[in-house]
């Protein structure tokens, strides 16, 4: 604001949010049955834009077999004790940019 006593103009300033990119991408995993398995993602920068990890078409959470981190820019899940039927494609998606493994 500039204030001249008898005249007042105002501006304000607006940031955006720089989307974030993913600089290291899903690398596929082969285990046995009964083991733990772990994807990483590396983000460009730490967001507060929504992250979500899928596998096949439906959004996870974490839970009792399905853990998700986030540690700075590294994004992790960890499906737990997996078997047949967590076989197919992993994704993680943050904004427009996608990873699958």
């Amino acid at each position: 604001t500039c204030d001249t006593g008898d005249q007042q103009t105002t501006a304000a300033v607006r940031l955006k949010e720089p989307a974030a990119t993913i600089v290291e991408r899903l690398k596929d995993v082969t285990t046995h049955e009964g083991e733990d398995v772990v994807f990483e993602c590396r983000l460009s920068r730490e967001t507060a834009q929504d992250a979500q990890w899928f596998l096949g078409d439906v959004p996870l959470q974490s839970n009792e077999m399905n853990e998700i981190r986030v540690q700075g820019t590294r994004h992790s899940l960890i499906l737990r004790k997996v078997t047949l039927e967590d076989c197919g494609s992993i994704s993680f998606r943050v904004g427009q940019h996608s990873s699958a493994a």
